[in-house]
């Protein structure tokens, strides 16, 4: 969306003024961290994403990627963005000095990601899965495999992906084939094909470092018999530099519903040049660290989607003259009112708003739990940001990703027929962002990580550490603010969730079909009562600005009435998503297979 602009007070908002990021940086030794400093780095990612990315984005999608004998050639423009972004030191910004990085915290090398999947998806797959393959060595590579691989990732010049999927296992990673064999030389030969692999193969970097799941001759079956590899696509000397082609080949392409200038590809590897990361048949321990920074990130592209069409869908609202509004004549002047005039236009707008920005609350505050993580000496603060996160994670990538595909609708929707119609950039978003549902992990595969693993396998302790702050932050509200009624109700909503927890749990242990049945619908309610505590504490934050005399009354004025618009009519939501789950999974499964047929 070319007029695509950064949500750059909005972000200070989160960041700064509820989340408190910068005495957050200070506890942790980033001092360097200021306020001034932060403010720069959003300066120069806002300009990055509205004049640089922003004007490619209609352009990735009307060339896409291009395919010749295993070469791929992207979109114009976008080869010469990713080299400003490396000359800008943007990969490089949340990594350890000694890697060439710029020892920056992980929260503010993350938060502009929103601004540049927002300006233009495709582009920003490139770079996004650079990041969790850095992640993963920083955790698990060798010394030799840093100092050769890692370095070059930080710098830019080198790009990484994962690559996990097979055309028979899809999500089911127990089911994979690609093997690996060991050679004389402490290398190993890898055989076999992976599809679906994000910028598996394109013309931005000089090496592409693919981290390939594979078994070991004799390695048990299932998911305990994986191990983790790391594959150039030139293999290089010790000292970093290339050498020949391995035998890693791009076989296609495919040919998508969206994020057309992004590759996706089939990869085939024919005893292509390897190497192990961790420890045998633990490949899939060590790429969770990889899956998880992808997932929090995939939540972060349909919180970008929503912002975009948002601001696209308000813009459009303001200027498009429809009818007159039901209370008189607003523009007298005019043939017509703005569209923004009627209610139901004012409702998908607040949804979109509503969710945008309760999203981004959400999102920032999970990457400061993962700052806490890898930078905190407090061993009890790091157990329990662990704990937040992941419960969490799998709500920010399915809640952020699911009503992405809400809000995108909405946004052609107030655009009319005009949506529809590829020059405005509405239906590209809805497009480009309905994969995000999918990659990663689907939303059902996420709900029941977050129903069976993470609550009812933690024996709820997950689902009390985040409950316990909620609840605690109600508490200090109560009798004290005109909020008081929305803590309440954030409140008692915990109390029913974790109920709704303990019943689930009940059921599944003599039909575990329940848990099934009411994963998805369990995990969306969650993230409706997250994003209302979000909600809570933005209203609350935005009162007391106010109550200082902020100059600034019109922007918390509209943080409160969006509270209550998400209070009123999107916390509501949880009634029936309490009745479905409610309703068991008879309703799902006493069908037989023979009665799902086509009627003649």
């Amino acid at each position: 969306m070319e007029n695509y602009k950064a949500t750059q007070r909005d972000t200070l908002f989160v960041t700064q003024e509820l989340l408190g990021m910068e005495a957050h940086y200070q506890a942790l030794g980033f001092e360097d961290a200021t306020d001034d400093l932060i403010r720069a780095i959003y300066g120069e990612a806002a300009k990055f994403a509205e004049n640089v990315l922003a004007p490619l984005n209609q352009v990735g999608d009307d060339e896409g990627c291009t395919f010749n004998d295993g070469v791929v050639t992207t979109p114009t423009g976008f080869k010469e963005a990713y080299k400003q972004y490396v000359d800008g030191g943007w990969p490089s910004m949340a990594h350890p000095v000694e890697f060439g990085g710029q020892g920056l915290p992980y929260s503010l090398a993350t938060t502009m990601a929103e601004w540049f999947s927002g300006a233009n998806h495709s582009w920003a797959m490139y770079p996004g899965l650079s990041q969790g393959c850095m992640e993963t060595l920083k955790a698990n590579g060798t010394p030799e495999q840093q100092e050769v691989y890692l370095t070059k990732l930080i710098e830019g010049s080198w790009t990484g992906t994962m690559c996990l999927t097979e055309p028979h296992c899809g999500s089911d990673l127990g089911m994979l084939k690609c093997k690996a064999e060991p050679t004389d030389n402490g290398a190993y030969k890898l055989t076999g094909t992976k599809i679906f692999i994000s910028a598996g193969e394109h013309d931005m970097s000089d090496n592409i470092i693919h981290l390939v799941l594979a078994r070991l001759p004799d390695a048990p079956q299932g998911t305990k018999g994986i191990s983790l590899f790391l594959v150039p696509k030139f293999n290089v000397d010790g000292s970093g530099n290339i050498l020949d082609r391995n035998t890693v080949k791009c076989g296609s392409i495919e040919h998508k519903m969206g994020i057309k200038g992004s590759a996706t590809c089939v990869m085939n590897f024919d005893e292509a040049k390897g190497f192990l990361v961790g420890e045998p048949n633990r490949g899939l321990a060590c790429m969770f660290t990889f899956m998880n920074i992808a997932r929090i990130g995939t939540g972060m592209e349909g919180l970008s989607a929503t912002e975009a069409s948002y601001q696209g869908a308000l813009a459009y609202a303001k200027d498009r003259l429809q009818f007159r509004s039901l209370t008189g004549k607003k523009n007298p002047d005019g043939p017509a009112d703005p569209i923004i005039v009627h209610p139901d236009v004012r409702r998908m707008l607040l949804t979109q708003k509503s969710l945008a920005e309760g999203k981004r609350a959400m999102a920032v505050y999970c990457m400061k739990m993962v700052d806490t993580t890898l930078y905190s000496d407090d061993i009890e603060a790091k157990k329990t940001a662990e704990a937040k996160l992941a419960l969490l994670t799998p709500i920010v990538k399915a809640f952020l990703t699911e009503t992405a595909q809400e809000a995108t609708s909405y946004g052609m929707q107030i655009y009319g027929g005009h949506g529809y119609i590829k020059e405005w950039g509405m239906e590209q978003l809805a497009r480009d962002t309905r994969i995000c549902t999918m990659y990663e992990g689907t939303t059902g595969i996420q709900a029941i990580d977050l129903l069976a693993r993470k609550v009812i396998g933690s024996n709820g302790e997950l689902l009390k550490v985040f409950a316990t702050e909620i609840k605690t932050y109600c508490a200090g509200l109560r009798g004290q603010s005109q909020f008081n009624a929305w803590a309440n109700a954030i409140d008692s909503h915990v109390d029913e969730w974790i109920q709704i927890s303990t019943d689930i749990a009940v059921s599944a242990q003599s039909n575990p079909d329940e848990l099934g049945a009411a994963a998805v619908d369990y995990l969306m309610y969650a993230g409706y009562i997250t994003v209302g505590y979000f909600w809570l504490q933005m209203a609350v934050t935005a009162q007391q600005k106010l109550d200082e005399g902020s100059s600034e009354d019109d922007f918390y004025r509209a943080k409160i009435m969006t509270a209550k618009f998400y209070f009123d009519r999107m916390l509501t939501r949880t009634r029936s998503l309490v009745s479905a789950i409610h309703s068991g999974s008879e309703n799902l499964m006493q069908m037989e297979e023979a009665l799902f047929s086509v009627g003649k």
